[in-house]
């Protein structure tokens, strides 16, 4: 019970703080509050709205919110998300775009699991939809599933992987970013023993942890200095009463989210200092960029408990990709059977999650790979973000990426010839 009354205090406290922005805003709003013009008045309407939004988004999952994408016949038309397998989990999803011209390129983008909804990607996904038939892995927030669905770890969803790529079939171009890159590099050395016709064309890895160990930065060191012991005791708890997977033990995104703000916290204090004035002065306005950021970033679910601990404890402390000694189901999964897949490391110069060194790290484990099939890019002065969904991927990276995957294509089929 301890577990779960800890995650309802974060959650009533939450709810707590949603009501005094709205209480405050409401009261700034009153008419009778402009007979006397008051600047604090309006201050405390301008913290109110603020408040009242921020807290809010915590729990909402954001919406794509997509521009439309011009058809053939030069008319706009909406995106749409159809889910192609849906799991308890998570979700295969394809975006569809109503009368245009499929394109060749089929991809498959692989979303984090690390607290935030797949619609982080939404300006990566924006950027491919026009060259690409697209698809993204949905993953759900573990609040709302039911203990009944069971467990749901790194082996789990290294699985979910594979069978979303069989799925799609030997024509698929994967992209992975961040968080799931070593599992989607072990999810396709599964599929080359297992399954080999199965495996997709190219494999992108962008800004992942394969071997944590060849660039260490404060998340390594943070996963080899806190036992699993403590991981467990302070991180993890219990779903409340509220959500349909009340019970389950999970790492709540309110958590994170703190643990997030906390690591800049001057800057965020500072960006919302700034957006409380610009409402009061009347200069703020629904999607200015403020929102647009905050709006996603503060949108948080919860991971599953084991598939926390055991990306902990697996992939940063025991480094089980990077040392090609990971298992499923006590069965070896080795990368070095991949012999067909073309490889492409993606990093940033100035990452300080997955720090250069750790993702490019992915080509060496390819043993059975030929040289021609790999290849790497290191973006001068990109971020963490900026390598997937910044200016350097929009004007640098994507164009290299299409490439590969394009590189990496059967031919195109020569026209036939006309008929003497």
């Amino acid at each position: 019970m301890r577990f779960m009354a800890t995650y309802d205090l974060m959650e009533t406290m939450r709810n707590t703080n949603q009501w005094l922005g709205a209480t405050a805003r409401a009261l700034g709003a009153y008419p009778a509050v402009s007979l006397l013009p008051n600047p604090a008045m309006e201050w405390m309407k301008a913290w109110g709205e603020v408040t009242e939004r921020s807290f809010e988004r915590m729990v909402a999952k954001p919406d794509w919110n997509f521009p439309p994408v011009v058809s053939r016949d030069g008319r706009d038309q909406l995106v749409s998300a159809k889910i192609i397998i849906q799991r308890d989990f998570g979700d295969l999803v394809r975006f569809v775009v109503p009368g245009r011209r499929l394109p060749k390129r089929k991809v498959l983008l692989i979303a984090p699991m690390s607290g935030h909804y797949a619609t982080l990607l939404r300006s990566t996904v924006i950027s491919l939809l026009p060259d690409a038939d697209l698809y993204i892995t949905d993953w759900h927030n573990a609040r709302d599933i039911p203990v009944s669905a069971g467990k749901f770890d790194v082996e789990d969803y290294t699985l979910y992987l594979a069978d979303f790529m069989k799925e799609l079939g030997p024509d698929t171009h994967v992209i992975a970013v961040c968080q799931p890159a070593p599992l989607t590099l072990a999810a396709t050395a599964y599929l080359a023993e297992q399954d080999p016709s199965a495996q997709p064309r190219s494999l992108t890895l962008i800004g992942g942890p394969i071997d944590p160990s060849a660039a260490p930065t404060e998340v390594t060191d943070f996963g080899h200095r806190v036992t699993m012991g403590q991981l467990e005791e302070l991180m993890i708890q219990r779903v409340g009463y509220k959500y349909a997977g009340v019970g389950r033990m999970v790492y709540p995104g309110l958590l994170q989210l703190s643990s997030f703000i906390t690591m800049n916290a001057d800057k965020h204090i500072k960006a919302f200092q700034d957006q409380i004035a610009r409402v009061a002065k009347g200069e703020a306005a629904e999607h200015d960029k403020h929102n647009r950021f905050y709006d996603e970033y503060l949108a948080v679910m919860d991971m599953t408990a084991e598939f926390y601990l055991s990306t902990v404890e697996r992939i940063f402390k025991n480094n089980e990709i990077g040392r090609n000694c990971f298992t499923i189901k006590g069965k070896p999964v080795d990368i070095g059977k991949i012999t067909t897949v073309a490889v492409k490391t993606v990093e940033g110069s100035n990452d300080d999650i997955s720090a250069p060194g750790q993702c490019v790290a992915a080509l060496d484990l390819c043993t059975g790979l030929p040289d021609s099939k790999k290849a790497s890019h290191l973006e001068d002065g990109a971020g963490h973000y900026g390598i997937f969904a910044g200016k350097s991927w929009r004007n640098n990276i994507r164009p290299l990426v299409l490439d590969f995957i394009d590189a990496n294509s059967p031919a195109p089929e020569p026209a036939a010839k006309a008929a003497s």
